[in-house]
C-alpha cells in the first residue's frame, strides 16, 4: 500500500462519524432467530414477551452486533474500503450489550477510528470504536471495538 493511502486513512484516527437511523423490525428479529436457531420467546413471541420487564419482544444482542456493516455503510468514512479489493472482519474486543433493542426501535452507529496498522504492503488493520445508540434511550444498545482487515 502506498504511504499516501496509508496516511490518508490514518488522518481519520479519532474522528467520529455517525450513521443514519435504521429500524429494527420484528421481521428482522424473526429472520435472525431462524438463521441462528435462537427462538427464545423474548425475541419471537410478542404476546409472551409483553408480560416481561421489556413489555414486548427485543432483538438478539448478536443481531444488533451483526448490523455493524449496515450501520457503518451509512456513516461516511466508517468503513475503510475506498479503493480496496475487500474488507474482512477480523474480530471484536470488549463487546458489551448494555440496553436491549425493542422491536420497532430505531438504532444508529457511532464510529471512531482508534488506530490503523499496516500488516503488509497490500493490507492494513483498522480498529474502530463502535457504539450503537437507540433513539430516545440514554444508554447505548452496545459498545465494542471492531477490527477489520482491508486488502488493496
Amino acid at each position: 500500500m502506498s504511504e499516501e493511502r496509508l496516511e490518508k486513512i490514518r488522518r481519520r484516527i479519532g474522528i467520529e462519524t455517525v450513521g443514519d437511523w435504521v429500524q429494527v423490525t420484528q421481521a428482522m428479529i424473526n429472520d435472525f432467530a431462524d438463521a441462528t436457531g435462537d427462538h427464545q420467546f423474548l425475541h419471537v413471541d410478542p404476546e409472551a414477551a409483553r408480560h416481561t420487564q421489556f413489555g414486548g419482544t427485543i432483538a438478539h444482542g448478536f443481531l444488533t452486533l451483526s448490523l455493524f456493516p449496515l450501520l457503518a455503510s451509512t456513516a461516511p468514512g466508517a468503513l475503510p474500503l475506498e479503493g480496496a479489493r475487500m474488507g474482512v472482519n477480523y474480530g471484536a474486543n470488549r463487546v458489551r450489550f448494555l440496553t436491549p433493542v425493542r422491536s420497532g426501535a430505531r438504532i444508529r452507529g457511532r464510529f471512531t477510528v482508534r488506530d490503523v496498522v499496516e500488516k503488509h504492503s497490500e493490507c492494513y488493520q483498522q480498529r474502530t470504536d463502535f457504539v450503537v445508540e437507540i433513539e430516545g434511550e440514554a444508554k447505548p444498545a452496545l459498545v465494542a471495538e471492531w477490527i477489520v482487515q482491508v486488502y488493496f
